[in-house]
């Protein structure tokens, strides 16, 4: 069973990525700049799988990723994969397991350090 992983990016702001049963990101989701905002964001899709669009690109260097998109919303953009065959394993992927994917939210135990 896959999951939605949140964190925090250099920048500050929030991400939650969707991770295999293997553990690799499949996508990544825009960023956040509030935690609750995130988190809520992961648990709409998680529970909106069978409701959403996945559209597939192709870039120029040949590689294919798709973006995940929910009522006209863009929510997420996939990881680059060298195949369409592979692209559309991490589309099944999502639609088989991202339902029961559990949210571990790793921004909220984070340890500020002073200088």
């Amino acid at each position: 069973m896959g999951s939605f992983v949140i964190s925090k990016r250099f920048s500050g702001d929030y991400k939650f990525e969707y991770t295999s049963r293997k553990g690799k990101p499949i996508f990544t989701s825009a960023p956040y700049e509030l935690r609750m905002d995130c988190e809520a964001d992961a648990e709409l899709l998680r529970s909106k799988f069978d409701s959403c669009s996945f559209l597939k690109y192709k870039t120029a260097k040949g590689k294919f990723y798709f973006k995940v998109v929910l009522n006209d919303a863009l929510m997420a953009v996939s990881r680059k994969y060298s195949t369409i065959l592979m692209a559309q394993k991490g589309i099944d992927e999502i639609v088989k397991y991202g339902a029961r994917a559990e949210i571990l939210d790793f921004a909220a135990h984070e340890v500020e350090f002073d200088d």
